[in-house]
């Protein structure tokens, strides 16, 4: 018989998971309990509780290319950075594509995922739904993949601001901020500076009478425009993922933080952490430092305390008058409908084999997809968990022992804990390129760059030397796409053709030799020139001479 897996939300992580339940000839039934699919992505006037919400400016932080799903390449004409209801078109696409929305039942909310009585036997769980008449419903499912993704609780720190209570202004975490038009002439105060608070503030500075940015560390602060304007994270591939190894971190980080002070220098704009480069989550944002040497954001340390509409900070400052506070303070996570036995989660920590399958579990039939914090597109990863998962479920993928699992778990935190400052925010990170091949090689579709090269040179010298975008992920083993070949040989086509809306005839490289050749030959020729007309004046000079002697 078919199995049955459940699908918990139609965000991209569900909708991936829908995709890959059906490529291995699973039987997937999504729930999703607002009423439409995308949803970190899907934009609304007013925030929904318990679910993801975003502002109405949000673009997002990765390029077309490293974000698509690995076979479905994002049309050429859709812009390499693109806003909010772009992505949301794309997922309609992708999901019109595979016919992946009759298997999602809207305005349907998980009350509680349970193992059955026999599940050390059948590995199946009871799924108790309820949908927007309140009806409930309970279902037998012989698998299980959650999808919530890890921005729905807000992480509101309010014992940390004495004095909080006293404020007569407003206050509000970044999930409620949605346009800045309220707040012209008025004066705000954005906390954090990760990608929403910096966005936010920027956002918000360009109407307020003046913007404070508070941050306790600091950050680095990347651009998403980058060399010869390509986008950031087409820099990286294969190649110089290989190099980074097997430099030390110091040597690396250093690199990095001189790049990024020849742009700006840190400490001039006040934003210099002590930690280094690759030690936090880095900020994405290349309109900060405008607003800052324009004065319209001024950067701030952390609040000491609050007393009515004032703020006095750590360095002994006082701002007045202060009408808004927005608490970029980031989320926790955490998964309501499941027992704590099966998943526990405490300071945003909890113990996942690769981020994925709980390791104590009896029979492997629960997956979490897009728990992690990248640095680089999470729909891809997604993606990579769900065929990974998916064949787990079907028999064809084992998972290793449970004490070789609980090894790895272990090793991953300890690796952390010396690379990432302590906080929340860094419990679920994970380098892109080392972590989707780790993910790739259970599923036996890890590239083979030698054997591509040998085989197919043009191939392989795109799939090393050029950006690591998802198609190289389907060139063999389970899912195999016969256009991924194509997709990454016209990969930069892709990222080219949104940005030529301007007729410009270019030189051709033709061109260039002939008028280079044209450019040689007329300065030989002068020089010849030249070169006779100094031997023909130094014969008159000798004739002359020679006459008058």
């Amino acid at each position: 018989m078919t199995r049955r897996v459940a699908v918990v939300g139609g965000g991209s992580s569900g909708l991936a998971c829908i995709k890959c339940c059906l490529d291995e000839g699973l039987e997937p039934v999504c729930y999703e309990s607002s009423d439409d699919l995308g949803g970190l992505w899907r934009f609304k006037e007013n925030p929904e509780s318990d679910r993801a919400s975003i502002y109405h400016s949000v673009i997002i932080n990765t390029s077309k290319e490293m974000m698509c799903f690995s076979d479905f390449p994002i049309p050429a004409h859709f812009p390499n950075y693109m806003h909010n209801s772009l992505i949301m078109d794309y997922f309609r696409m992708y999901a019109d594509n595979f016919r992946l929305t009759k298997h999602i039942r809207f305005n349907t909310r998980v009350l509680q995922v349970k193992q059955r009585s026999d599940f050390s036997h059948s590995g199946q769980w009871d799924v108790e739904t309820e949908n927007k008449d309140g009806k409930k419903e309970r279902h037998i499912f012989d698998a299980v993949m959650i999808c919530i993704g890890h921005h729905c609780n807000p992480n509101m720190p309010l014992q940390d601001f004495p004095g909080i209570d006293t404020f007569t202004g407003k206050y509000f975490h970044s999930r409620d901020y949605k346009t800045p038009e309220e707040w012209r002439n008025k004066k705000a105060v954005v906390i954090g500076i990760g990608n929403s608070g910096g966005d936010i503030a920027v956002e918000l500075s360009r109407v307020t009478k003046q913007l404070y940015l508070s941050t306790r560390r600091g950050a680095w602060i990347l651009n998403r425009v980058a060399n010869n304007g390509l986008p950031f994270d087409l820099l990286f591939n294969r190649v110089v993922n290989f190099i980074i190894k097997f430099l030390p971190y110091s040597v690396f980080c250093g690199l990095g933080e001189r790049r990024l002070n020849q742009r700006f220098d840190h400490s001039l704009y006040n934003l210099k952490p002590k930690h280094r480069l690759f030690s936090q989550h880095p900020t994405m944002n290349d309109d900060l430092p405008n607003r800052i040497l324009s004065g319209t954001i001024q950067v701030k340390p952390n609040i000491r305390r609050f007393q009515g509409s004032s703020m006095e900070f750590d360095d002994g400052s006082v701002v007045e008058d202060v009408d808004l506070v927005v608490f970029a303070t980031g989320y926790t996570f955490s998964f309501p409908f499941l027992s704590s036995h099966v998943i526990s989660v405490s300071e945003n920590k909890t113990s996942l084999y690769k981020y994925v399958f709980p390791a104590e579990l009896q029979r492997p039939t629960l997956a979490i997809i897009g728990l992690v914090q990248p640095l680089g597109a999470i729909m891809p990863i997604s993606e990579m968990q769900a065929r990974w998962a998916t064949r787990v479920f079907k028999g064809c993928t084992k998972l290793p022992s449970v004490d070789s699992m609980m090894k790895d778990i272990e090793c991953k935190k300890q690796k952390m804990a010396q690379r990432y400052v302590t906080s929340s925010r860094h419990t679920i990170q994970v380098d892109y390129i080392s972590y989707m091949d780790e993910i790739a090689e259970q599923v036996g579709v890890r590239p083979n760059i030698l054997r591509l090269i040998l085989t197919d040179p043009r191939l392989g010298w795109n799939v090393a030397f050029g950006p690591c975008t998802p198609y190289q992920y389907r060139l063999k083993g389970p899912g195999k796409w016969a256009g991924a070949r194509q997709a990454i040989l016209t990969q930069w086509e892709r990222v080219v053709h949104p940005m030529q809306t301007r007729p410009y005839k270019s030189i051709s490289a033709c061109t260039v030799i002939t008028l280079t050749c044209i450019l040689i030959v007329v300065i030989f020729l002068t020089f010849i020139k030249y070169h006779c007309y100094e031997l023909h004046l130094h014969r008159d000079i000798l004739v002359n001479v020679t006459a008058s002697g």
